[in-house]
């Protein structure tokens, strides 16, 4: 994992932590739904940053017996719980308390403090969340960011990114509720903002889930590494042809490839082993994150068997 996106989860983290104790505080002292909802909101986040850090240092544990390929996935099922507890957690309870409070509304008793915590939180997130766009935007490549998002084989700084886009959304309706309800004595905007936040929550874990889920049961590697793989493999004279090229993810620094080839009549043994040891280095050399790579030898396969 790059150092990169160790410091997004640690800024990430330390302000989250900062933010929910406030949030916390300020809820007790006023009695706002949507505080407190704010508040479930970063001590989830806060939650989920150690969660990634976990996941990282178990993904970081060298090959062994029992897992031959490395622990590289680990991220990948971590990413996956994170937008689980967002959903259940932050989401549910969110939305549990905005009804809670739309059946008996609270008054508030001191908005200015909720509005001078939402404005230090909104500062703090603010920086977060632009730190973490910086390191996006570093790592993102060519394309959009949608299409980066969906590119990108290590999911922790888009799940930071993702968590403090809600975080910042979530700040701007609570912002409204407690002064939509100051303004006009209607005490169900309060709640009703709390609900807004637990939808907006489940909506971010619901596409964060998406965005791991091909992660997590074994992407392929981007189509360019392996068309550049097939092109590596048809250089080659003594290949009479291609029959596929599977590859998979294992890790966000680790892709595994598979390939079949269908060698010319009349190598001998000890060409093809020379063949496949040089293919294997070219393979390596142009693409670092390919640490394993194995090649079958088989007769040529039918036009309908997949290739890639």
């Amino acid at each position: 994992m790059s150092s990169g996106s160790r410091k997004v989860i640690f800024a990430a983290l330390l302000g989250n932590a900062l933010i929910a104790i406030t949030k916390f505080i300020a809820a007790a002292i006023t009695g706002s739904s949507a505080m407190l909802s704010e508040g479930i909101h970063s001590l989830v986040d806060t939650g989920n940053q150690l969660l990634l850090l976990y996941g990282m240092k178990k993904a970081a544990r060298p090959a062994d017996e029992d897992f031959p390929f490395g622990h590289g996935k680990e991220i990948y099922f971590w990413s996956f719980v994170v937008a689980i507890l967002i959903f259940a957690l932050g989401g549910g309870i969110s939305i549990y308390e905005g009804i809670r409070h739309l059946v008996s509304p609270e008054q508030i008793s001191n908005p200015v403090l909720n509005y001078i915590v939402l404005g230090l939180a909104l500062i703090f997130e603010g920086a977060a969340w632009l730190f973490a766009l910086r390191e996006f935007s570093r790592v993102k490549g060519e394309g959009g960011y949608l299409e980066a998002i969906h590119r990108a084989k290590d999911p922790s700084v888009f799940v930071v990114l993702f968590e403090d886009s809600a975080a910042m959304m979530g700040l701007l309706v609570a912002f409204a509720g407690v002064m939509l309800t100051q303004l006009t004595g209607v005490l169900y905007f309060d709640g009703a903002a709390s609900i807004i936040i637990g939808l907006i929550l489940i909506g971010t874990s619901m596409w964060l889930a998406y965005e791991t889920k091909s992660l997590l049961i074994g992407e392929r590697a981007n189509r360019p590494t392996i068309l550049g793989i097939r092109k590596i493999l048809q250089s080659t004279d003594v290949i009479e042809h291609v029959n596929e090229v599977l590859t998979m993810h294992m890790g966000p620094e680790f892709i595994l490839a598979n390939i079949s080839v269908d060698f010319r009549d009349g190598c001998t043994a000890g060409e093809i082993e020379t063949i496949i040891a040089t293919i294997d280095k070219q393979i390596k050399s142009r693409y670092p994150l390919i640490k394993r790579v194995f090649i079958e030898a088989e007769k040529r396969v039918s036009a309908g068997r997949s290739v890639a």
